[in-house]
C-alpha cells in the first residue's frame, strides 16, 4: 500500500498563484481568501515537504528560491493533470463532454466568441466552455497558474514569455478609423502621415498602446495622444464624435457606433505590419481531447472570419 501524499492540490494551487504574483496580498486578492490563509497553506507546504520555497522580504514581496521554481513547473503540471482527471471523470466515455476554460483578449472577444460558441454547441453539446476575459498579461499570468487551458490573444507581448507555445490562427491589418465628414473619408486609403498633425485616439490597453504608437512614430512623427481608453466601442465613438483619427484592427460589420454616430475604415498604405492572433498554451503541455476540439474550432472561426473580411 502506498503511503498518502504529504500536501494537497489546494495548497499547490495557493503556492502556485502566490509564485505568479510574487506576493501574498495579490494572491489572496485573486483567490478571494484571507491572507492569512494563503500564507498558512504555503508555511505548511514549506513544512510538508521540508524545504524553503520563497526568501520572503519586508516590503519586496516573494522571490522563488531554486527548489521554489523547481515546485513552480511541476505544479503546473500536476494541477493541469489533475483538471484533466475532472474532466474525464465528469465526461461520458466515447464523448466529448465535459468544461473547458478558455482565456480571451477583450478585444477580440466580441468577434470570437459568439460564432464559437454557437458552432460548439451544435457539434459538442457536451462541452462547457468557461471564457476568462483579459488582457494579455493576465492571459500569460492565467496560463501559468493553470487557469485556462489556452488564450486566444494577439502575439502583442508573448514573445518575451518564456515557456510559452502559441500558433498564428489570423492577422489583423491595421487600418485609420476616421468620421464620416473628415476630409479624407472618401477615400480608398490613406498613409498615417497624411493625419500626424491630427489628434490620436488611443485604444490604451498594455503592449497595444505601444503598438499603435509605432505606427504613427514609424512616418517620422511624434503621436499627438490627446484621448485615451481601455474602450475599444468608446474609441469608435470618440471618433465618430470628430475628437480625433484613431488605428484599429478589428472591423466591426457595421459603420455605427454605440453613440450613434458613425465613422469611416480606411486602409492604411504605409505597410503597417498586422497584429497576429493567436493560440497560446504552456509549452509540453497536453491539451484534453475537449480542448483541442474548441482549438480546432477557434480556427475554424478565424478562416471564417477572415474569409468575411472581419
Amino acid at each position: 500500500m502506498t503511503s498518502p501524499v504529504g500536501f494537497t492540490l489546494v495548497q499547490l494551487r495557493y503556492f502556485l498563484v502566490a509564485a505568479e504574483h510574487g506576493s501574498m496580498t495579490e494572491a489572496s486578492a485573486e483567490l478571494h481568501m484571507a491572507q492569512s490563509a494563503v500564507s498558512a497553506a504555503v508555511y505548511n507546504l514549506e513544512r510538508d515537504l521540508r524545504v524553503q520555497l520563497f526568501i520572503r522580504r519586508r516590503g519586496k514581496g516573494l522571490t522563488l528560491t531554486p527548489a521554489g521554481e523547481r515546485l513552480r513547473q511541476q505544479a503546473r503540471e500536476l494541477l493541469g493533470r489533475a483538471r484533466e482527471v475532472e474532466r474525464e471523470a465528469r465526461g461520458d466515455g466515447g464523448t466529448i463532454s465535459g468544461p473547458v476554460t478558455v482565456g480571451c483578449f477583450v478585444t477580440l472577444a466580441p468577434y470570437y466568441l459568439p460564432p464559437l460558441f454557437s458552432e460548439c454547441t451544435a457539434r459538442y453539446p457536451g462541452i462547457e466552455i468557461d471564457v476568462v476575459e483579459g488582457e494579455t498579461d493576465q492571459l500569460v499570468q492565467a496560463l501559468g497558474a493553470g487557469r485556462i487551458d489556452f488564450a486566444l490573444t494577439y502575439g502583442l507581448g508573448l514573445s518575451a514569455e518564456g515557456g510559452l507555445h502559441s500558433e498564428t490562427i489570423a492577422r489583423a491589418p491595421a487600418y485609420v478609423l476616421v468620421p464620416t465628414d473628415h476630409p479624407l473619408a472618401g477615400r480608398d486609403g490613406v498613409e498615417l502621415a497624411e493625419l500626424s498633425s491630427e489628434p490620436l485616439v488611443l485604444l490604451d490597453l498594455p503592449h497595444s498602446r505601444d503598438y499603435f504608437r509605432s505606427l504613427v512614430t514609424a512616418t517620422g512623427t511624434a503621436p499627438d495622444v490627446r484621448y485615451r481608453t481601455r474602450s475599444y466601442e468608446t474609441v469608435r465613438s470618440l471618433v465618430a464624435r470628430g475628437l480625433g483619427y484613431s488605428v484599429l484592427n478589428q472591423r466591426p460589420a457595421t459603420s455605427q457606433t454605440y453613440g450613434g454616430g458613425e465613422v469611416v475604415e480606411l486602409e492604411l498604405r504605409d505597410g503597417s505590419p498586422a497584429l497576429e492572433v493567436q493560440l497560446a498554451s504552456m509549452a509540453g503541455m497536453t491539451q484534453t481531447a475537449r480542448a483541442g476540439a474548441v482549438m480546432d474550432l477557434l480556427r475554424e472561426t478565424a478562416a471564417d472570419l477572415h474569409r468575411s473580411g472581419a
